[in-house]
């Protein structure tokens, strides 16, 4: 029966506390534009898949080519 005393203020805060995030919520517009997140999905602005490919070999052979630039060939040893 005790424990009443520690549940009842603990819901009437958590309480408190929905309602004031609901009204948070609502002040600051969260629910103005509850459709267009889900629309601008469709609407992609990403390159084409075609092109996207293009730029990774093209980046792959410029980093390929900047590493043996780089890499210093060793020499013989003499004997």
């Amino acid at each position: 029966m005790n424990i009443l005393f520690l549940l009842i203020p603990l819901s009437l805060v958590l309480l408190s506390l929905a309602i004031w995030a609901f009204f948070w919520a609502v002040k600051n517009n969260q629910f103005e534009d509850l459709e267009g997140p889900a629309y601008s999905i469709l609407f992609d602005d990403d390159e084409p898949k075609a092109n996207k490919a293009e730029k990774t070999t093209n980046q792959e052979s410029e980093i390929k080519e900047s590493e043996t630039k780089e890499t210093p060939t060793k020499e013989p040893s003499e004997k």
